[in-house]
């Protein structure tokens, strides 16, 4: 039987490459949503609320953006893009003032705001779930439905 040879691919240009970026559900959101789920808390998937966090607790009112390290400009790994400098340095300061927006605007309406970056949750996501599990223990109103006691040990019903 004879084999089918397959072109070699033609490499991406940059506005393919740059469509191909997902805007949710990226590996680092998936993971934290699964070791959450895994820690006993329930949330929902970006709720109609301002700025569309990832993920919120809407009993006790917590949003949870997990920030790209390009796209926000995170100060350890953001590099500049060898070409069109000033489009993505403009749109990068676009990116952090509208996220402090958001913050503002929700804190307004009464919600705390976790930002974790990208890289928090490849290179220790147990923190980043500690951090998580910490605030929604914390507030006044556990309306998350968390089944975590303030140990942060699963309860069993």
């Amino acid at each position: 039987m004879q084999r089918k040879r397959r072109r070699k691919a033609s490499p991406l240009t940059k506005s393919e490459q740059m469509a191909r970026v997902r805007g949710m559900d990226t590996g680092p959101e998936m993971a934290l949503r699964r070791a959450l789920w895994h820690a006993g808390l329930r949330y929902r998937i970006r709720p109609s609320i301002p700025g569309r966090p990832d993920l919120a607790f809407m009993g006790c009112k917590i949003a949870v953006f997990v920030d790209g390290c390009f796209w926000h400009g995170c100060e350890v790994h953001y590099k500049v893009p060898s070409t069109n400098v000033t489009f993505w340095s403009e749109k990068i300061v676009r990116n952090k003032q509208r996220d402090r927006d958001v913050d503002a605007e929700l804190g307004k309406l009464g919600w705390t705001v976790l930002r974790c970056w990208e890289h928090e949750v490849e290179d220790d996501l147990g923190s980043v779930v500690d951090r998580i599990r910490s605030a929604v223990v914390r507030s006044p109103d556990k309306g998350a439905r968390a089944s975590a006691d303030a140990s942060g040990k699963a309860r069993t019903n």
